[in-house]
């Protein structure tokens, strides 16, 4: 079965609906990862294979090791692939991810420019303020991305973790071409459902913007895979994540209800149907989940081939909000 693709409008290329975000190949925000960095090539290499164009990363993954690994791995196939990595924030610490924001321009300018050496790379196809630093003026830290895009050493800028306004102040100065944020089914808040939420989900699709999910199966969660008597190592953050303490986790057991029906009437995995009402929520959507094995990466390709009823849908945007 051929993959799916999605419009960058931008360039007019096609991409895969399904991205993979590449932070958990390297010692971050989860469980250190059981593999090598020949194991993590061979998985990425299976993504491209499968049609997964759109690979995300940043400079503070594993502190540089996650880019480094990139660099490594796709460098004959730099041409196949969509190249995302993320500037503007700083480790303090890795152990505890400590970190801060940095939107100096002379600071952009040198993670940039120590992101390509480590991707091996002259260019990186899209470059995300990785967070707006209140510090410093927005006009000009996206000032100083927008330079290096003249020079050639970025394709397009993006925005993670944005409000509205954030959005439309950076876009009058350069395109926005995405937004990275957290977007599940329990974790809506990017489509502005509520009176106090933006829907920059929405801002998206009206200014020819990707829109890109990180964590799509929230977590983990939405896989069905973890109980409230699951527990997790202290170097993984889900255990000191609020939805995660074993309260939180019961009462979010049903939040899986209508996944667990939905899969059912289309013999699909709990994943499967998270990452199908992901992408339902626009064509200008690429989710990007993360993974350290292969039948979890073949299966959520396979994602973007489920379609969803009306009724799955009806049923799936009914499930309760997230506790905690």
């Amino acid at each position: 079965m051929s993959a799916r693709t999605r419009l960058f409008r931008p360039t007019g290329r096609r991409l895969g609906a399904v991205g993979l975000g590449c932070a958990g190949l390297s010692p971050w925000m989860y469980t250190r990862p059981h593999g090598d960095d020949q194991a993590w090539a061979s998985l990425l290499h299976e993504a491209v294979d499968l049609g997964i164009t759109l690979l995300d990363t940043a400079g503070v993954y594993g502190e540089g090791h996650n880019e480094t690994l990139l660099g490594q791995a796709i460098a004959p196939r730099r041409h196949e692939v969509f190249l995302a990595t993320k500037v503007g924030l700083v480790v303090d610490d890795l152990a505890t991810m400590a970190l801060h924001r940095d939107g100096r321009p002379a600071h952009l300018r040198n993670a940039v420019e120590a992101s390509l050496r480590r991707l091996r790379t002259d260019s990186v196809d899209l470059c995300y303020l990785h967070r707006v630093d209140p510090a410093v003026p927005l006009e000009d830290s996206w000032g100083a991305l927008a330079a290096m895009v003249a020079e050639g050493k970025i394709g397009h800028l993006g925005l993670s973790e944005v409000r509205v306004q954030e959005a439309e102040q950076a876009h009058r100065i350069h395109p926005v071409a995405a937004v990275q944020s957290e977007l599940s089914l329990w974790s809506r808040q990017s489509l502005g459902a509520q009176a106090h939420e933006e829907d920059v989900v929405g801002w998206c699709a009206r200014n020819d913007a990707l829109f890109v999910p990180f964590s799509p199966l929230g977590r983990g969660f939405l896989t069905g895979t973890i109980t409230p008597d699951t527990s997790f190592s202290s170097d993984d953050l889900r255990a000191r994540h609020p939805r995660f303490t074993s309260p939180a986790r019961a009462a979010n057991q049903r939040i899986l209800a209508p996944l667990r029906a939905v899969a059912e009437r289309h013999d699909a995995t709990l994943a499967q149907v998270a990452l199908a009402w992901t992408l339902a929520q626009g064509e200008h959507v690429i989710p990007i989940p993360g993974t350290t094995r292969l039948s979890y990466l073949r299966a959520n390709v396979q994602a973007a081939h489920l379609e969803l009823t009306a009724r799955d849908l009806a049923e799936l945007d009914g499930a309760p909000p997230a506790f905690g």
